[in-house]
């Protein structure tokens, strides 16, 4: 890093956002809250019934703030670091600096920390009192919470959720220790430094909490909990770094996305703990009324997947069991609706049943459960993991999502074409619609890829599939060659986000450069400038694949009025409405990095790359991409592409590999050997040697 040039991975200021929605969030694949909060929120602890439910509200220990008695305006500073996962808040007095370090733990998932630390400054030797000042009490609105014995020094509480998702359904138990936190901290005046440190540990057994408090305690007493925690953190920042040489505040917007998506995500070597899927505004938010109520949505399986599958295939793996999990829901679902098979959730909780609070929403986007199909495709074509599909569950989720759609359609005399009517596309200000051109496509593509899927496996692939597929209706207009969003769309209708252009990306519907070239035209001026933040990384995708470099930058620089200062908290819309530190515009933003300037597209037999970026990015590095069982680190600037496979799983083997460029020239990818080509357009597949 040159001299004087900030870090693009540390975000600092003096002052909080006045508006509290845009703080930070620490967060674990179990546990989040949003910095200064007095709740914290656990990974599929819902409450309320059905349109009702959402993330239960748990009394959190963690939202005090430190204050400085008597000190006449102390300088203060708020930090984020992301490369080590952890919030800071210092007190600068003369004398003295008081530091508060809060943190969610990235390998003890249960536990959440802060500590704080007063150092002296000078050679006074006058006692330091720094006041804590907290709104916690311990109560919920959403549990119903007891008092049991203390553990090890630590406060307890436990207690049910109040209402169960479905009738007769389960209610989440919430276990909760706490270091008990006094109202100030004095340093005595023999003393130059002091930390004391703060744990709190929640988990859906007694026992569990009290083996993440315990664990905690040993490590605190070894002087080593925070360290523990930034090493684990360290490490999954390692194991996909994503570095461009670039503006600073493109540079700064990917680490912040990478901050927040990878919190969210489950750490490599984390026990069997079932994963609870992604929500919009991630887990520290969701509360009633907020959120989207914490429920999980196609923003999971779209826009968030597509980069972690990349990144981390086993946390990929994780967000795909959350669906298997909630399979029964969604053949629920389904058949109450008059359908076969399963139908996802337009929103998704605990069950897998619909909790979209407003029927239209879950009755007619029906796109959803393509989506989900579709990230299984991803996963399948990038991992080649059998053992998910034949004994996870895996392959019955794909024929139930087939099933549906084929009880979905309807055959039309009239075209001899199958239609899907009544449905809203994901351009949500249009409902009722007959063959929206997206839900259509997304539906032939779950055909194609469950017979496909069925070949593999040596299963019989029903005739009705393959059938449907290739009749189903995808509008399309032949005299001025773009595809309309649904029958009876007229070019200049408004449009919500982005519909029709996913055909391209990450739909990859067979169309020519030109049909491309005009969705994007058309769709382009009509989308709402005040729509959803990830609209836009999807025509940034669109102008990198036709090489419209300058084009594709002015899209990514619309994304920029949806990120908040300090912290690059994005928000979903750019009038600062909706959710609130939004996964999946950041989801949409990585896509453009992983996908757009790479070329990167996931095929059934290899990964295609097509590098191009905009002229005021030189150099693009990601490490950790995975493939085939291998890890690889990609180096790409406008002359030259470097390819090195870094890693190989042993169990199962990993599949050598090749680079194959366009012209016909190979390189063999061995590990720990990196080769160097021109930048050109090609693909990596499974060396036939």
């Amino acid at each position: 890093m040159a001299d004087g040039e900030r870090d693009p991975g540390v975000f600092t200021a003096t002052a909080l956002p006045g508006d509290p929605r845009l703080l930070p969030t620490v967060t674990n694949a179990f546990l989040g809250t949003r910095v200064f909060r007095d709740i914290l929120h656990a990974a599929g602890v819902y409450s309320g019934a059905a349109g009702d439910t959402h993330r239960a509200d748990v009394p959190s220990p963690l939202g005090l703030r430190m204050a400085a008695p008597g000190a006449h305006c102390p300088a203060e500073s708020f930090t984020l670091n992301t490369w080590t996962g952890t919030f800071s808040h210092t007190i600068q007095s003369p004398g003295y600096t008081a530091t508060h370090q809060l943190y969610a733990h990235h390998s003890l998932v249960h536990l959440m920390a802060f500590s704080i630390t007063i150092r002296r400054l000078d050679g006074s030797t006058h006692p330091v009192t720094v006041q804590l000042q907290s709104l916690f009490v311990p109560q919920s609105q959403d549990l119903d919470l007891t008092p049991g014995p203390d553990f090890q020094g630590a406060h307890y509480i436990y207690g049910q959720t109040l209402v169960p998702e479905v009738e007769g359904g389960p209610r989440p138990t919430v276990h909760m220790l706490w270091t008990p936190i006094p109202q100030s901290l004095t340093l005595g005046g023999e003393e130059r430094e002091r930390c004391w440190e703060f744990l709190t540990a929640v988990a859906g057994s007694e026992e569990e909490a009290k083996r993440s408090y315990s664990a905690g305690l040993a490590l605190a007493a070894a002087g080593s909990l925070h360290r523990s925690h930034v090493r684990a953190w360290a490490a999954l920042r390692r194991g996909c770094s994503v570095e461009l040489d670039g503006p600073p505040a493109l540079r700064q917007a990917l680490h912040g996305c990478l901050y927040y998506l990878l919190s969210a995500i489950p750490p490599r070597d984390s026990p069997g703990a079932p994963f609870h899927g992604i929500s919009p505004g991630g887990l520290s938010n969701g509360t009633r009324g907020e959120d989207y109520w914490g429920h999980v949505f196609w923003d999971q399986d779209t826009w968030m997947f597509p980069s972690i599958l990349l990144l981390q295939p086993g946390a990929a793996r994780a967000m795909l069991q959350y669906r298997l999990r909630t399979l029964e829901g969604a053949r629920r679902n389904a058949q109450e609706q008059g359908y076969e098979g399963a139908k996802f959730p337009w929103e998704s909780a605990a069950t897998g049943r619909e909790v979209c609070p407003e029927e239209i929403y879950g009755a007619q986007e029906i796109h959803v459960s393509g989506d989900v199909l579709m990230a299984f495709e991803q996963y399948y074509c990038t991992t080649q993991d059998q053992k998910l599909f034949q004994e996870d569950g895996g392959w019955e989720l794909v024929e139930a999502v087939a099933r549906y759609w084929c009880s979905r359609m309807e055959w039309s005399e009239e075209e001899q074409l199958y239609h899907i009517r009544g449905v809203m596309p994901p351009d949500e200000y249009h409902s009722q619609v007959d063959n929206s051109a997206y839900t259509n496509a997304v539906a032939r593509r779950s055909l194609n890829f469950a017979a496909d899927l069925a070949r593999d496996l040596l299963l019989p692939v029903p005739e009705e599939w393959e059938d449907r597929a290739r009749k189903i209706k995808v509008p399309f207009d032949e005299e001025r060659k773009y595809h309309p969003e649904y029958d009876g769309y007229s070019p200049g209708e408004p449009v919500k986000q982005a519909d029709v252009v996913l055909l391209g990306f990450p739909l990859m519907h067979p169309m020519s450069a030109e049909v491309r070239r005009n969705d994007l035209e058309m769709y382009e001026p009509v989308t709402d400038p005040a729509g959803p933040a990830m609209t836009w990384s999807m025509f940034a995708v669109g102008w990198l694949e036709l090489k419209e470099l300058q084009r594709a930058r002015s899209q990514l620089e619309k994304c920029f009025s949806n990120i908040t200062e300090p912290f690059k908290v994005w928000v979903e819309n750019s009038d600062g409405s909706g959710a609130v530190n939004f996964l999946t515009g950041m989801g949409g933003f990585l896509q453009v990095v992983l996908f757009g300037f790479t070329g990167f597209r996931i095929t059934r037999s290899s990964l295609l790359f097509d590098p191009a970026f905009p002229d005021d990015i030189t150099k693009l590095n990601v490490s950790g991409i995975s493939y085939l069982g291998n890890k690889l680190e990609v180096t790409i600037t406008r002359e030259e592409v470097r390819m090195e496979v870094t890693e190989t799983s042993q169990d199962p083997p990993a599949s050598p590999l090749e680079a194959v460029l366009e012209s016909g020239q190979r390189f063999p990818l061995w590990e720990g050997q990196s080769v160097s080509f021109p930048t050109a357009p090609g693909w990596i597949q499974r060396s036939p040697s």
